[in-house]
């Protein structure tokens, strides 16, 4: 039997409501109905890891409330093993998100059981064939499982969201660290507003052990540095309708590509495709593709770049 990518992470149930811009301080702003999409980082990237073909489990916790019910129902209709999600008394997690007619969006996270999901609860760690991690769960929990995954040799991808100091220790047990331009910002302590400034922080971070360092850039693509290598790759050109889990479908595709073999390279053009997928649909979970769409899509790209 294939080893798992497992993904240790949060679960939220998404409240997303449409408005005609994103309030300032002080602001009341009419939108629309509210609607319902299961969201968190953890279970998007595990959702967009499955559907993009990866053999997926869930490491996490959901509330004893009708959201922790909901959530699970959702992994497990995307064929991804939940035996070991735990639920906790008390309220699941939260995300209140406005979504503005660019698609750009803006997210209040209430963390609920995944700020309960303690290193005490994590259960007996198996082989993977990768473990991905973000930053929505306590971060001794982040500690805890990305030291048992090193100690055993499996690839670790951190896509440190939200953003938040991190150890050394933790970062040189990172073999892959995928980020935005916001978050590289603040690690490296200069703006990013160019692809040749990109690749350039993406080669600094390196300097803390990480062997491959990504960088993704919304509308204008990424930038990559892998050993003494590093590129540039543009986006796709398409509708954007909701931002909202393009990195987490970027991530699981990522991961996806990287567990069933494929080159950084091949992951990096999957990846993208399927991010450019997601921005065209609203939600999170919703708008994660197949790997049989992203497949056409790029099969559809006439001289797609390769990094």
């Amino acid at each position: 039997m294939s080893k798992p990518i497992r993904v240790v992470g949060s679960l939220n149930m998404d409240l997303v409501v449409q408005v005609p811009h994103q309030p300032i301080a002080g602001e009341t702003v009419l939108g629309s109905d509210y609607t319902t999409y299961p969201g968190g980082k953890g279970a998007n990237q595990a959702v967009a890891a499955a559907r993009a073909g990866g053999q997926v489990e869930m490491w996490g916790a959901v509330g004893s409330d009708g959201f922790g019910q909901s959530l699970r129902d959702n992994l497990e209709q995307n064929g991804i093993d939940t035996q070991q999600l735990q639920t906790l008394e008390g309220s699941s997690g939260i995300a209140l998100i406005t979504v503005d007619p660019s698609g750009q969006n803006s997210i209040v996270v209430s963390p609920g059981a995944n700020g309960r999901y303690t290193p005490q609860r994590l259960p007996p760690f198996t082989p993977a064939a990768l473990l991905l991690l973000q930053l929505e769960i306590p971060l001794p929990t982040v500690l805890a499982v990305a030291e048992q995954a090193f100690t055993q040799g499996i690839p670790i991808l951190l896509n440190p969201a939200p953003i938040q100091p991190l150890p050394g220790s933790l970062l040189r047990q990172i073999r892959y660290l995928v980020l935005n331009e916001t978050e590289a910002a603040s690690f490296t302590q200069s703006p990013i507003e160019t692809p040749e400034q990109a690749q350039m922080a993406a080669q600094r971070l390196q300097q803390h052990g990480i062997p491959t360092v990504i960088l993704t850039l919304g509308g204008a693509g990424l930038a990559w540095a892998d050993g003494e290598d590093r590129g540039y790759l543009p986006a796709h050109a398409v509708n954007v309708v909701d931002t909202t889990a393009a990195g987490d479908g970027f991530c699981g595709a990522l991961a996806a590509c990287l567990a069933a073999g494929g080159s950084l390279q091949e992951a990096l053009r999957f990846a993208n495709a399927a991010a450019a997928l997601a921005v065209t649909r609203a939600g999170a979970q919703t708008s994660l593709a197949q790997r049989a769409e992203i497949e056409v899509f790029l099969a559809d790209q006439r001289g797609d770049p390769s990094p």
